[in-house]
């Protein structure tokens, strides 16, 4: 994989030796470039901008931030000359020394001499070209080794506590019939018609002067008989039902949390130049 990196110069005979040393270098570089007034996209007034991105429309893979790309610009527009390459990864620390090597400006130091002297970067444009040219991913710094960035993600845990819906046992009330024999005494009366002679001698009275006439005598005898019937009566009630109550449950646990040590070594200042790795990792 390859990135592109930048370097400004003060001449463009100073960005022809550096592009004669980059190519003599043990370095795996191409598409190298130098861009100054006579390049195609040269402003002489105003800088880049979303629709009109200059000599950078050239430069497919750099993505700069802004402030740097206004200030190469500015620097090119001093006189200066801007060399892009892009540089296989594995040789980006070579290509970074031979540049340095190479009498290359360090961008920081003179964007900051041209505030001092009344230049002031055109931060109304800088919004409209950030999405166009992207930003950096890594930057080169003079005696320093290509700083790659990495990110350490601070995780912390956070107790949730919740409620479920657990079966605590419960009641099962199952109706069913039963037959029980049942024993009673009852007194029922029961009529007999009985009929007999009897010999009779004696006068006939006078209270019997229609003993000659025909009659007809009907007797009929009853009797009483069991009768069984039922009824149905309500002898008691069986009620399910459930009541619920609520209490404070103490919930201990522990949660965690990744925390950061830094252990900074001696810091060396160095001087030199600033080199943009201005490719976008993807």
């Amino acid at each position: 994989m390859s990135s592109t990196i930048t370097a400004l110069f003060d001449s463009r005979a100073d960005a022809e030796a550096a592009k004669d040393r980059l190519k003599s270098a043990r370095v795996d570089a191409d598409h190298i470039h130098i861009h100054d007034k006579s390049s195609a996209g040269y402003k002489e007034i105003g800088y880049s901008t979303h629709e009109d991105r200059g000599f950078w429309d050239s430069i497919k893979n750099a993505f700069v931030p802004d402030e740097d790309r206004h200030t190469y610009e500015e620097g090119v527009r001093r006189g200066g000359a801007l060399l892009t390459a892009d540089v296989d990864d594995d040789c980006i620390d070579e290509a970074v020394r031979v540049l340095e090597e190479a009498n290359s400006i360090d961008i920081d130091d003179r964007s900051s001499q041209w505030r001092s002297s009344g230049w002031d970067y055109p931060a109304a444009g800088a919004g409209a070209t950030g999405a166009a040219l992207g930003s950096f991913d890594r930057r080169e710094t003079a005696g320093h080794k290509a700083e790659q960035e990495e990110v350490v993600p601070i995780v912390e845990e956070q107790l949730v506590v919740g409620k479920r819906d657990v079966s605590r046992g419960g009641v099962r009330v199952r109706s069913y019939v039963t037959e029980t024999p049942v024993h009673e005494q009852i007194r029922l009366r029961n009529e007999r018609v009985n009929v007999e002679r009897r010999s009779v001698d004696q006068p006939l009275s006078a209270a019997d002067t229609d003993a000659f006439r025909e009659r007809t005598i009907d007797m009929t005898a009853t009797g009483e008989e069991a009768v069984v019937g039922k009824t149905a009566r309500v002898v008691e009630e069986v009620v399910v039902s459930k009541t619920a109550e609520e209490h404070v449950e103490e919930v201990d646990d522990t949660v965690r949390r990744t925390d950061v040590e830094v252990d900074r070594d001696t810091d060396v200042e160095t001087r030199g130049s600033t080199f943009r790795d201005t490719d976008k990792r993807i």
